[in-house]
């Protein structure tokens, strides 16, 4: 069961608002994603100050098995980056909801996370891809 407190992507990607005022969110990839990938051992992502565009390629994850396109869930501005993935990339194969998240982003445009879809409607949709 995916977290119900965030929205997701087609591309298994997620994003929580955690403050809406400022329009700041995280973003991070699913459970599900990282046990597609199997060992997770690099990350390509933006730096801070990047812009980056709903459903757009924003970086890149290498694990023993592949290099998957990471694309982001919403437009705006990264604002952080989680530095602890450069030495422990494995973190989002073990917490991939927590510790393992990917970026902080400002959303240029909040109404973006309308086309995502709920836990719910995730859980349905990679329970289909099996």
């Amino acid at each position: 069961m995916s977290p119900t407190d965030r929205s997701y992507t087609e591309e298994h990607e997620w994003i929580i608002v955690e403050d809406a005022y400022s329009r700041r969110a995280l973003v991070g990839i699913t459970d599900y994603a990282q046990d597609q990938l199997g060992d997770i051992v690099y990350f390509e992502l933006p730096k801070v100050g990047d812009r980056i565009t709903h459903l757009g390629k924003m970086g890149e994850v290498e694990s023993v098995k592949a290099v998957s396109d990471l694309f982001s869930p919403v437009s705006g501005e990264v604002i952080e980056v989680n530095g602890a993935l450069a030495d422990q990339p494995e973190l989002t194969n073990t917490d991939p909801f927590g510790a393992g998240w990917l970026l902080r982003v400002t959303m240029s445009d909040p109404s973006e996370l309308d086309s995502l879809m709920s836990a719910e409607d995730y859980d349905v949709y990679i329970a289909g891809l099996h």
